[in-house]
């Protein structure tokens, strides 16, 4: 047997502690003098949270990679037409399908993607191509079908088994990117399968009862394969024939070497009936949306030698008291809360509170008690509040507020009274933007940190929506009433559309401050009925994306901070009550982490 020295030409180094782990030591074994162990970086699975989809739904098709996915169709629980792309970090809209349909077959990718059959209701042989931007008609399967498997590319596809009326079915068929052709079955009709791979290399797992059968094809013929551990119905297959990934409908999943199956770690969350990336191999798959009800859960299944940490919010120390529609600034580990309302004493408040990355303590109080003004600029020892609404007497003010740390003093005062502001850029070079003074407002109005002065005005009406960004390179989106979905960024001069947000929110957090006109995050939000959200959404300058959600739904919701800072705080929630909780965003990370190595 060959030494471990002959095999990698090096002798079993000692060292004090675990060195600084790279890529270069996977494989590589040394003996850890501080615990007496012998350890090593290895490669292992694991699943991990992606942020949802913007759509809940189930009965989806997926395609394309981890990193590069495609969701569309599915039962939300109305038949859907949605299409969504995933980036390896969330989720953003993508052209609608001609024809909303689900229990569909996929093929391709991202920007050449395929969908075939399905039920709309009523079983349909239609197909469409997708591009990257939009779905195109083109010419139907010889057999109409639903629940069934589908794998290739737009220009050479698969699509096998199914239901027909009433009848499972082994009918194979082909798609060169321009028509279908009917060639050899499979051994057995089934529905509710899973499958992927390539044309001329496909795999078929599982089936509607469950089942474990699992059926190859090789561009001809179907031939019998290795039997799932698990029957599967309504399973996800992902990946090539000889690196296959199976899931659903419980949360074991297993890996295909084109032999065998091995199980492998579990999901976070069972379901079945999900979308996934069928262009994954095995070492990096993905998961979507799926039932019981209607899901938009993203996981993700990495086989490496990182730890995976998901991003996420989590709890920080409450505030010591309770509003909602009050200003922040700062960063999760230097931030501080000014004014808002709390409902449960009907009073709007001056207070301000300031956050040491451990705990809130009062600060000095604001000139004036207000809420829902222009807030999110600046740091927590230069902060910038701006207009506001005081209940009694109702008033609305045009004066601004400046903090240095120690106290708040009158800066300078805007033409217009209003409230709810998206306020952009720092305390001596600000932008506040909309705003309600009786209606909607789109007027801008630019600080230099002594006075305001009128500038172009927005495209949109709103207020309460987020900001993000400095005086000369800003963005604002959603707010209300009633609630929009617009986005405008700004230059310093003029004002331009952007696209347009996932989700109309009103009340939407991020008044300002958030990030930049290329990192943007805004959450929580409502719209009337009302509906409260825990969604959250990033800008990366040309696309609003799904992220982590908040752990509380709730609206009008101080937040500052860049996205790898961000906090929220406080908030109304859909009791009508004033909430006193803080939630930090933490960005995905990986490390690579050292192994024991044990006998057995």
């Amino acid at each position: 047997m060959a030494t471990y020295e002959e095999i990698y030409g090096k002798r079993v180094k000692e060292f004090d502690s675990d060195p600084t782990l790279d890529s270069s030591y996977e494989g590589q074994v040394w003996y850890d003098k501080s615990s007496g162990t012998l350890r090593s970086v290895v490669s292992f699975g694991a699943w991990s949270s992606g942020s949802p989809l913007a759509t809940a739904r189930f009965s989806l098709a997926g395609a394309g990679t981890q990193t590069a996915a495609l969701a569309f169709g599915g039962k939300e629980p109305s038949v859907s037409n949605k299409t969504e792309e995933y980036n390896g970090s969330g989720w953003s809209t993508g052209g609608n399908l001609g024809t909303a349909v689900y229990i569909l077959g996929g093929a391709g990718s991202q920007t050449a993607g395929l969908g075939f059959g399905g039920y709309r209701p009523g079983n349909t042989n239609a197909t469409e191509e997708y591009n990257g931007s939009s779905w195109t008609a083109s010419n139907t399967m010889g057999t109409a079908r639903r629940s069934l498997m589908g794998a290739g590319i737009q220009t050479a596809a698969l699509g096998a088994g199914g239901n027909s009326t009433t009848t499972n079915v082994n009918l194979t068929e082909e798609y060169d990117g321009t028509s279908w052709t009917a060639v050899n079955t499979m051994g057995t009709g089934r529905a509710e399968l899973g499958g992927s791979g390539l044309q001329t290399a496909a795999l078929a797992v599982g089936a509607g009862s469950p089942n474990a059968q699992v059926e190859e094809y090789d561009g001809t013929n179907w031939s019998t394969g290795g039997d799932l551990n698990t029957g599967r119905s309504i399973a996800t297959a992902t990946g090539p024939q000889t690196a296959n990934l199976a899931f659903g409908p419980s949360a074991d999943c297993e890996a295909y070497d084109g032999t065998s199956w091995t199980a492998q770690p579990d999901m976070g969350t069972s379901r079945g009936s999900m979308g996934g990336g069928m262009q994954s191999p095995n070492t990096a798959s993905i998961g979507f949306g799926g039932s019981p009800g209607a899901k938009a859960d993203t996981e993700e299944f990495t086989n490496s030698i990182n730890v995976i940490t998901a991003g996420a919010f989590s709890s920080l120390p409450t505030l010591n008291s309770a509003r909602w529609g009050a200003g922040a600034a700062g960063t999760k580990a230097a931030g501080i809360v000014f004014g808002g309302r709390n409902p449960s004493i009907s009073t709007d408040l001056a207070l301000s509170e300031e956050y040491n990355g451990s705990s809130w303590s009062e600060g000095p109080d604001l000139g004036q008690a207000r809420r829902v003004m222009g807030r999110g600029t600046g740091t927590q020892t230069a902060a910038l509040a701006h207009g506001g609404h005081y209940s009694s007497p109702s008033t609305r003010y045009k004066v601004a507020e400046e903090y240095d740390g120690s106290s708040w003093t009158n800066g300078g005062t805007s033409t217009n009274a209003h409230d709810g502001t998206m306020q952009i850029g720092t305390q001596t070079a600000a932008a506040s933007c909309g705003g309600y003074d009786g209606t909607n407002m789109n007027e801008t109005e630019e600080y230099n940190g002594t006075s305001f002065s009128s500038a172009n005005t927005m495209t949109y009406s709103a207020y309460m929506g987020a900001a993000a960004g400095p005086q000369t390179a800003a963005v604002v989106f959603a707010g209300g009433f009633p609630a929009v979905n617009n986005s405008n960024e700004y230059d310093g001069t003029n004002w331009t559309s952007g696209n347009t947000t996932l989700k109309t929110n009103y009340g939407i957090a991020g008044n300002g401050g958030n990030g930049s006109q290329t990192e943007a995050i805004g959450a929580g939000g409502y719209t009337p009925g009302p509906v409260y959200f825990s969604s959250v959404e990033t800008y990366d300058g040309t696309t609003f994306a799904t992220a982590p959600s908040l752990g509380t739904a709730r609206s009008e919701l101080p937040s500052a901070g860049p996205n790898s800072s961000f906090f929220v705080a406080g908030g109304l929630l859909s009791t009508g009550s004033g909430s006193n909780l803080v939630e930090e965003f933490t960005p995905e990370s990986s490390v690579i982490t050292a192994k024991t190595l044990t006998s057995s």
